[in-house]
């Protein structure tokens, strides 16, 4: 996978929010194999800065991805990425403009202005949207590369809730890379985002927050890989009725004539 023209070997990015200690999140890293890291700078400065979180990430050996969440004005999220690029010294950011503080979903309005002002300003923007056509076009003329519509709320673990909608973005922009975030619950949920065509997922709750999040992250990484080999394998497409698999050419009439 390439993004920003860093080419990647995951398709899977992990957050690193929310698990029980720093070893279980660095060990759920390494099981997951995923190349990509999020972490938001409130939570950096609050573990200890340069003496805390920023040195366990770096062990990792993921590629960092900030991000702006909290932010609930396009002002606050271009300082808070200003202020990341310093902190991680990456140029990337995950865009995050918080509208509706219930369900989490981005502004698009502040997060179409926040992009086009940071990508002026040399950023690789990842903006976490909705489904919503006219703001994704809206992101790719601020000078988006990426986009990142929602499975479902932040958090909820509830999969796909639009399937129709994000097959729609999806057949819409065959060739910019979309990549699943937030929503996602299950490995099986990250595998169907992947036999869609999706590029990526992106999840945090789901494995953090798992009995066993080690094991969760190696079952994240297993499907994501399962649901893109199957999606470049090509899927047979769904039938509305049965359709058998045994040939009838040759085989015997055992009706009232008897054999044939």
């Amino acid at each position: 996978m390439r993004l920003y023209d860093v080419d990647l070997s995951s398709r899977l990015l992990l957050g690193t929010a929310q698990y029980p200690s720093p070893l279980v999140l660095t060990d759920a890293i390494a099981a997951a194999g995923c190349g990509v890291i999020t972490v938001s700078l409130r939570r950096e400065t609050a573990n200890g800065g340069a003496n805390g979180f920023w040195p366990l990430l770096q062990a990792t050996g993921a590629r960092i991805l900030p991000n702006t969440a909290g932010c609930h004005s396009a002002q606050e999220a271009i300082t808070t990425a200003q202020m990341a690029r310093e902190v991680f010294g990456t140029n990337w950011i995950k865009l995050e403009v918080i509208g509706n503080a219930d369900t989490l979903q981005p502004d698009p309005f502040a997060l179409v202005e926040a992009a086009r002002v940071l990508c002026a300003d040399g950023f690789a923007v990842f903006p976490y949207t909705t489904e919503d056509l006219i703001v994704a076009e809206r992101l790719l003329d601020a000078g988006c590369r990426v986009l990142m519509p929602w499975g479902a709320p932040i958090g909820s673990g509830r999969g796909l809730r639009h399937v129709d909608a994000l097959n729609a973005m999806r057949a819409h922009f065959p060739s910019v890379p979309l990549i699943i975030d937030a929503g996602i619950g299950a490995p099986s949920q990250a595998a169907q985002a992947m036999e869609m065509g999706f590029d990526a997922v992106l999840l945090n709750t789901a494995v953090a927050k798992a009995g066993d999040p080690v094991a969760m992250g190696r079952a994240f990484g297993q499907a994501i890989a399962a649901g893109r080999a199957a999606f470049e394998a090509g899927l047979m497409p769904p039938r509305d009725m049965a359709v058998p698999s045994t040939p009838v050419l040759g085989m015997a009439d055992l009706g009232l004539g008897g054999l044939r």
